[in-house]
C-alpha cells in the first residue's frame, strides 16, 4: 500500500520537473510555460466533450433498461484523466490524454475489467449484499463473471 503513495507522490513529482526542465532547456521556459497552459486548457476543453458524450450514452443506456456498466467505468476514465491534465507536467499528461481518449480509453477500459472483474460482487435485489454483507441469501458469494463485462 506504501508503494503506489511513494510513487504518487515522490517520484511522479520528481519525473514531471525533470521534464519540465529538459523540455524548458530545449524549448525555452517561456515557451514551456505557455505549452503546459495550453494541454491544460486544451485538457479541460477535451475533459468536457467526452464527458458529455459519456453522460449522453448513460442516460441512453438507463433509458434502454440496460446497467451502464461501460459508461460509468468511461465516466471515472475521463474525470481521472482530466485530473492528470489539468496537473502541470508532461508525463501526466500523456497519461491524461489516453484515459480521454476514446480508442485508447477503450484499451484501458479493457485491462481495468480483466485486472478488478474478480473483486467486483453485484447486488441483487434480496441478496444480503445490498446491506452491506459479502453473500446473497442462499449464503453464496455474488461474483461477476468477466464476460459478461464490456
Amino acid at each position: 500500500m506504501i508503494l503506489p503513495l511513494v510513487l504518487l507522490f515522490i517520484v511522479v513529482p520528481i519525473v514531471e520537473i525533470y521534464v519540465i526542465i529538459q523540455v524548458g532547456e530545449a524549448i525555452g521556459a517561456l515557451w514551456t510555460i505557455a505549452l503546459l497552459i495550453a494541454d491544460s486548457i486544451l485538457g479541460s476543453m477535451l475533459m468536457r466533450t467526452q464527458g458529455r458524450a459519456a453522460w449522453r450514452r448513460f442516460n441512453e443506456a438507463i433509458a434502454g433498461g440496460r446497467i451502464p456498466a461501460r459508461e460509468v467505468l468511461d465516466g471515472v476514465l475521463i474525470v481521472f484523466g482530466g485530473a492528470l491534465l489539468l496537473t502541470p507536467g508532461f508525463v501526466t499528461d500523456i497519461f491524461g490524454l489516453a484515459f480521454l481518449l476514446p480508442p485508447t480509453r477503450a484499451l484501458i477500459r479493457k485491462l481495468a475489467v480483466r485486472r478488478f472483474a474478480g473483486r467486483v460482487f453485484i447486488a441483487r435485489p434480496g441478496s444480503a449484499r445490498a446491506n452491506g454483507h459479502g453473500f446473497d441469501v442462499d449464503g453464496t458469494a455474488s461474483e461477476v463473471d468477466p464476460r459478461a463485462l464490456p
